[in-house]
């Protein structure tokens, strides 16, 4: 009798179960919060002045994801209409030292912030005079770790009141029920949640849960669980020439404190330049050596670093990217357009896009042997293109 097959046990995702995911922009006073979201959505929702604490409300904008892929569908379709994926992206007031415990708006800011899924945080590398900074002088690594400590505090400081609720809650607990059972485990998780943050240092997205305390710690919506993408912001000459005193030193610090964080340089100065600019203008701009402008590329890195991917729907009517998490099922997939057809799933035919872009029509992927007709048990793949079937 051959042997069993090992089942390997499929990793669950930390962050919000959903595929409407958003991701803050986070950062200190006057580091570019504000002008970065105006140039990432082309609109001036954000308030960019010289002072501090200038956002309060946050602004919220849908940013389009840019896709090679999503271009060469709609130039082979010519669809009347073309829905691109977006990143919900939120411009979050500046967080200062104290936060934690209320400092400036530090409380309505922290509670902005565990509202959403995942983090830019833009640091300030570029000097100034006429834009103030909140601290008295520019210095990254330590704008960097007034962030990282406010973050954990307000973790700790929540993770302790949950702790101390659920052990008051417990104190009856026998050992026979599968329900005391699953209470204890649950307070050993919250155990060294809090032993990661205060006695280890390391933000909670960086310790290596197993499925079972992953579900726990997304039930606590911790902020140092969400993921983080630094953003450097350069002044353009500094952008440009791709020399900056402090770039080296703040990858020694991502790298010593989170590391395999993403850090992208930018320079909301070139953005701004551009964004005013027609297409043609702005072509003709990035022409110049170093002046290509990163807003794509940043919208790209936030959309992965939420463990989000797309397929696509096509036709004459329309060419659309549909957003899901890594590991959503066919049926899931097909919810995220209209919920009946989740419920009354059938199957989906479906082609990768790189058969379809090898053999070029549908019915030359058909006639090749590569739509595939999967059912409830198929995980989407980045790029699928589906139809769905449903029942009536």
């Amino acid at each position: 009798m051959p042997p069993k097959k090992a089942v390997v046990e499929k990793k669950v995702l930390l962050g919000r179960p959903s595929n409407n995911l958003k991701i803050g922009i986070v950062g200190l006073p006057n580091v570019g919060k504000s002008s970065f979201f105006n140039a990432l959505s082309d609109t001036d929702l954000g308030k960019a002045a010289n002072f501090p604490y200038a956002t309060i409300n946050p602004e919220e904008a849908r940013i389009p994801v840019p896709d090679t892929r999503f271009e060469w569908l709609c130039d082979l379709y010519k669809p009347a209409s073309r829905v691109p994926a977006f990143l919900t992206c939120i411009d979050i007031a500046g967080l200062t030292a104290g936060a934690s415990t209320g400092a400036g708006l530090g409380n309505a800011f922290l509670s902005h912030v565990r509202a959403v899924d995942g983090i830019f945080q833009v640091v300030r590398a570029f000097d100034d005079a006429e834009v103030i900074h909140v601290e008295g002088d520019v210095d990254p690594l330590r704008d960097m770790s007034i962030i990282q400590t406010e973050l954990r505090l307000k973790d700790i400081e929540w993770v302790e009141k949950h702790l101390d609720g659920l052990k008051r809650s417990g104190r009856s607990l026998g050992s026979n029920s599968l329900a005391d059972k699953a209470k204890k485990e649950e307070i050993a998780t919250v155990e060294k949640v809090l032993k990661s943050l205060t006695v280890d240092n390391k933000d909670v997205r960086k310790v290596d849960w197993s499925n079972k305390e992953i579900e726990v710690v997304n039930g606590l919506t911790l902020l140092t669980a969400k993921p983080i993408t630094y953003l450097v912001n350069l002044s353009e000459k500094d952008y440009t020439r791709k020399k900056n005193k402090w770039l080296p030193k703040i990858k020694g610090w991502i790298d010593e404190n989170n590391p395999g964080d993403p850090l992208i340089p930018f320079s909301v100065a070139l953005e701004e330049r551009l964004a005013p600019m027609s297409d043609t203008e702005k072509a003709e701009a990035q022409k110049e050596p170093g002046a290509q402008s990163a807003l794509g590329k940043i919208t790209q890195a936030g959309y992965s670093s939420l463990d989000l991917i797309r397929y696509f729907t096509c036709g004459p009517d329309e060419v659309r990217a549909w957003t899901i998490r890594k590991g959503t099922k066919a049926p899931q997939a097909a919810g995220v357009i209209h919920s009946d057809f989740e419920n009354k799933f059938v199957c989906g035919e479906i082609m990768g896009y790189d058969d379809l872009k090898e053999h070029g029509s549908e019915s030359a992927v058909k006639a090749a042997g590569k739509l595939r007709q999967q059912g409830k048990p198929y995980e989407m793949i980045d790029g699928d293109i589906a139809y769905w079937k449903s029942g009536a």
